[in-house]
């Protein structure tokens, strides 16, 4: 089985809305930028996010997070991050 693409967008083409994302990386390093923004562009809505930490700033998981698209995340880390405190703010 091949399942290397050439894309972020080809990586992301099956994610559909509710899924279900694990996503890497720790604090800002190792990140899939592209894939991330990728399913931005897709249009994908409430996934459910698995993490070190919700990014921040347009980094990691922020750029979803910025268009409000993330349902429910667990998260060993939140910091700092004012999106997601509005956010959560916001949903009992």
């Amino acid at each position: 089985m091949d399942n290397v693409v050439a894309t972020a967008a080809e990586a992301v083409a099956d994610i559909t809305d509710g899924s279900s994302l694990t996503v890497g990386g720790f604090g800002f390093c190792g990140i899939p930028e592209a894939p991330i923004v990728a399913l931005v562009d897709t249009g994908v809505r409430d996934p459910e996010t698995v993490s070190n930490d919700c990014g921040g700033g347009g980094v990691g998981l922020g750029p979803l997070l910025a268009h409000d698209r993330i349902r429910r995340t667990i998260a060993s880390y939140v910091g700092d991050n004012k999106e997601f405190a509005r956010q959560l703010g916001r949903h009992p």
